[in-house]
C-alpha cells in the first residue's frame, strides 16, 4: 500500500460519516418544513377564527329561494349574542337577500332587557312594512318568555311546541339590600350627594318609600308598554283573561287557547309547509374567536357586577 493512499476501512468510516451527515440533513429538512407547514396551517386557523364569518351567507346560492334564519337563544341584553344590534344585522342581511322568501325567528329565550327587545320588535315591524312579500314567523323551541315574547309579538304568527313555555308579560326591577348585615358588621354607610334623589335605590341605604314608589311608577309604565304591544300584535286572536298580563307563563298548548301563539310547528315544518321554501339559511350573527376570547374571561365582569345590584328586565 502506497504512502499516497488510504487504508480501506478509513475510506469507509468517512464515506460512512458522509452518508449519515447527508441523511441527517435531509432529515432536519423534512421537519423543517413539516413544522413549517405547521405553523401556516395553524395561522390560518387563527386568522379564519377572528374572521366574523357570523353575517356572511354562502354567495353561490345568492337568488335561489329560499327560507331565512335568525336565531334569538339566550338573555336579550346589548352585551349578548342576542343583541339588537346582533339580531338586526341578521334581520337586514335577511331581508336584503334576493332569495329570500319567508324569514324565521328562532328563539329560545328567558327575556332580558325590555329597550333591546323593544328595538328588535320595532325593526322587525318596519321590515315588514317595508317588504310585506316576505312574511316573518316567529318558532319557540324551548322557551319564549318575557322579553323574547316582546320579540315574538312582532312576526306574523307564532309557532310553539306543545310543551314550550310561553308567555311572562311583565317587568321587574331586582337588587339587594345590604343594611342588616352592615349593622351585624357595624359598617357606617357615608353617601354624599347633590341632587335629593341621586341616591335613588342605594343597596346600602335604608329604602326610601318615595323611592320605592317612583321605581313602582316606572315599572308599570314599561309593563303597560309591553301590554300595548302584545295587545297590538296579536290583535283579535288574543283572549285575554285576568292573569294574561300578571307575569305567568303557560305551556305552548295552553298558549294557542289564549291566543298567544298560533300554531304548533317547528323551523323545518313552517319552511316546508307555510313558506314553502324548504332551503334554510342561517342568517345570525355569530361572534368571532375575539368576541369568545373577551366574554370568557370576563370583559365585562365590572359592568356585569354594577348592573347587578339594581337593573330592569323583562323576565
Amino acid at each position: 500500500m502506497s504512502d499516497n493512499s488510504e487504508p480501506r476501512w478509513e475510506r469507509q468510516i468517512l464515506e460512512k460519516l458522509a452518508h449519515d451527515a447527508l441523511v441527517e440533513q435531509r432529515r432536519r429538512r423534512r421537519w423543517g418544513i413539516f413544522f413549517k407547514v405547521l405553523g401556516f396551517l395553524y395561522l390560518g386557523v387563527v386568522l379564519a377564527l377572528l374572521a366574523d364569518w357570523g353575517g356572511e351567507t354562502d354567495k353561490l346560492a345568492e337568488g335561489r329561494r329560499h327560507t331565512a334564519l335568525v336565531q334569538i337563544a339566550g338573555v336579550i341584553s346589548a352585551k349578548s349574542d342576542a343583541s339588537a344590534e346582533h339580531v338586526i344585522s341578521a334581520l337586514q342581511s335577511a331581508f336584503e337577500s334576493k332569495g329570500t322568501a319567508g324569514v324565521i325567528l328562532l328563539i329560545n329565550s328567558p327575556g332580558g332587557s325590555p329597550v333591546q327587545a323593544g328595538i328588535i320588535n320595532d325593526e322587525v315591524r318596519r321590515l315588514r312594512a317595508k317588504s310585506p312579500q316576505v312574511p316573518v314567523y316567529a318558532v319557540v323551541e324551548d322557551i319564549c318568555a318575557s322579553g323574547g315574547y316582546y320579540v315574538a309579538t312582532a312576526a306574523d304568527q307564532i309557532y310553539v311546541d306543545k310543551a314550550s313555555i310561553v308567555g311572562s308579560i311583565g317587568v321587574l326591577m331586582d337588587g339587594f339590600g345590604f343594611t342588616g348585615t352592615m349593622d351585624k358588621l357595624g359598617v357606617e354607610r357615608r353617601l354624599l350627594t347633590a341632587g335629593t334623589n341621586k341616591g335613588f335605590l342605594d343597596p346600602f341605604s335604608p329604602q326610601n318609600a318615595q323611592h320605592k314608589e317612583h321605581a313602582q311608577q316606572m315599572l308599570n309604565e314599561i309593563h303597560q308598554q309591553f301590554i300595548d304591544v302584545v295587545r297590538q300584535g296579536r290583535g283579535k286572536r288574543l283572549k285575554e283573561t285576568p292573569d294574561m298580563f300578571s307575569g305567568l307563563m303557560w305551556s305552548g298548548a295552553r298558549s294557542l287557547e289564549l291566543g298567544l301563539a298560533d300554531a304548533f310547528g317547528t323551523v323545518e315544518s313552517v319552511a316546508r309547509d307555510v313558506i314553502k321554501a324548504e332551503d334554510i339559511r342561517d342568517y345570525t350573527v355569530k361572534p368571532n374567536f375575539a368576541e369568545k376570547f373577551a366574554q370568557r374571561f370576563g370583559a365585562d365582569m365590572a359592568e356585569g357586577a354594577a348592573s347587578a345590584l339594581v337593573r330592569f328586565s323583562l323576565k
